[in-house]
């Protein structure tokens, strides 16, 4: 059923029951996204409190106008971000800032939805805990978008994805209603976890106002390392020997190829390089551990197995701070070298983890039947998450590419489909990804989700158009 725009006359019944505050600037920030593909239109609101969130949803439901949320503006799907249709409700989060309490004895830190990851960092680590859940944005991004996305990022192995790190949620459902699910139990068996279906819904079923975020005890030490492997192959046979060796300890394993430092250097960024030469593959490994043990001695112990069986060719151990942070920086860089060499299509991809070396070598063969690219493939390869990403050859210009650009989007998701992978990993559905989600979802999936949304959002007004197709 059609949406109503969000016309004067509604702009003008909205003033009449929320402050002047909440009433923001239409200004460019709030209708475009990071990698440029939409550019969106509405009204922009910024509520401080659950209760105007409410507010603002019944005067919706009630006028069929639509409703965007909006946090960080970090997605890179266009789940932010209504390109057309009827003028909606831009709803951002970002006067939502108050960290509600922290239990340290409970391990658990209750936040609004628009506290910045960063702020929640530094809110834990003020009573000696981690909040595990990091990636490249965590300046800007918001909780609540995180959740909305069930974001990933490099820590995915040992803690999970943003799903793992929330006990409990308050909500906004499509009616207006509050849902206060924000509980801080462990256990709780009373019925559907309604909590994992708000979680990863990127907007499209209620809006979260709050969350009740784990904690866990901070490693005593940090080791980390960056060795040069010989394949694919051989990085998945490094984590399974560093697994053997040190178990969970393992925080993150990012499988780096050559050509992202080299777009670094290519692109003008100043980057550490640890080695003469890049090496074709490099995995960053980082542990988190006791105090009781050694971190150079843990790795070194790895380091002399994995060479002794072939896993590794070469490497470097940070032996500060510093030069930990410096390797970092190699792979946490590398998204914005990509940015400004300009990509033909960029996937978000997941595999088994025995099916990546492979799809890795057919890769290539299957984009030259496609025309002259350069892939630069890296990611969180111990979840099995790879940002696959393909570029211009050298001295020409994405432009070229624009006839091409479809199908080598459908070429590598057919092939990820092959192995039983997912077209979206971490970043979610979107508005970019609704058609791939239609092709490659089991039909048994696809309409238990429509029945879901349809059960919870029945005039089609949550971020419509986002994960599913807005209803004609």
């Amino acid at each position: 059923m059609a949406l109503n725009p969000a016309d004067d006359t509604f702009v003008s019944l909205l003033k009449t029951r929320l402050p002047a505050a909440c009433f923001k600037e239409d200004t460019a920030q709030y209708f475009e996204e990071p990698r440029g593909r939409y550019e969106g239109h509405g009204v922009v609101l910024a509520p401080a409190s659950t209760e105007e969130v409410a507010i603002i949803v019944k005067a919706c439901r009630d006028a069929r106008v639509g409703i965007v949320p909006y946090s960080g503006g970090t997605g890179l799907v266009g789940g932010q971000i209504m390109p057309d249709g009827a003028r909606p409700i831009v709803l951002s989060t970002e006067r939502m800032k108050s960290i509600r309490a922290v239990y340290p004895t409970e391990n658990v830190l209750v936040a609004d939805a628009g506290v910045i990851l960063a702020e929640v960092h530094r809110a834990a680590e003020e009573v000696d805990r981690l909040f595990p859940l990091s990636l490249a944005s965590e300046g800007s991004a918001r909780i609540g978008g995180l959740l909305a996305t069930n974001a990933g990022g490099v820590n995915v192995l040992r803690y999970g994805n943003a799903r793992a790190q929330v006990l409990g949620l308050e909500v906004v459902t499509a009616d207006g209603e509050i849902w206060n699910g924000l509980t801080r139990l462990r256990k709780d068996n009373t019925g559907y976890a309604l909590r994992d279906l708000f979680i990863g819904s990127e907007g499209s079923l209620g809006i979260i106002t709050a969350a009740a975020l784990k904690l866990l005890p901070r490693p005593a030490q940090y080791g980390t390392a960056l060795l040069a492997v010989p394949s694919p192959k051989a990085a998945l046979d490094l984590l399974a020997l560093a697994g053997s060796q040190v178990g969970e300890s393992i925080s993150a394993f990012e499988l780096i190829h050559r050509m992202g430092p080299s777009f670094l250097e290519e692109t003008g960024f100043d980057v550490a390089k640890p080695f003469d030469e890049w090496p074709e593959w490099m995995v960053l490994v980082d542990l988190g551990l006791p105090a009781s043990v050694d971190a150079t001695e843990v790795l070194e112990t790895l380091f002399v197995a994995a060479a002794e069986e072939g896993y590794v060719t070469d490497g470097v151990i940070a032996s500060s701070e510093a030069q930990r942070q410096a390797f970092w920086k190699i792979r946490e860089m590398i998204p914005q070298g990509n940015k400004r060499i300009g990509s033909v299509s960029s996937h978000d991809i997941s595999l088994p983890l025995s099916a990546i070396p492979e799809f890795i070598e057919r890769g290539p063969g299957e984009l030259a039947k496609l025309g002259d690219m350069r892939i630069n493939c890296f990611g969180h390869l111990g979840d099995g998450n790879l940002h696959y990403n393909l570029f211009p050859a050298k001295g020409r210009d994405r432009k070229e590419y624009d006839n091409i650009r479809n199908d080598a989007k459908k070429c590598i998701h057919d092939l990820v489909h092959s192995y039983d992978g997912s077209v979206s990993a971490e970043h979610g559905v979107g508005r970019l990804k609704v058609k791939d989600v239609e092709t490659y979802s089991d039909p048994a999936k696809l309409a238990m989700m429509r029945a879901i949304k349809t059960s919870l959002d029945p005039l089609g007004i949550m971020n419509p158009g986002v994960v599913l197709r807005a209803a004609d």
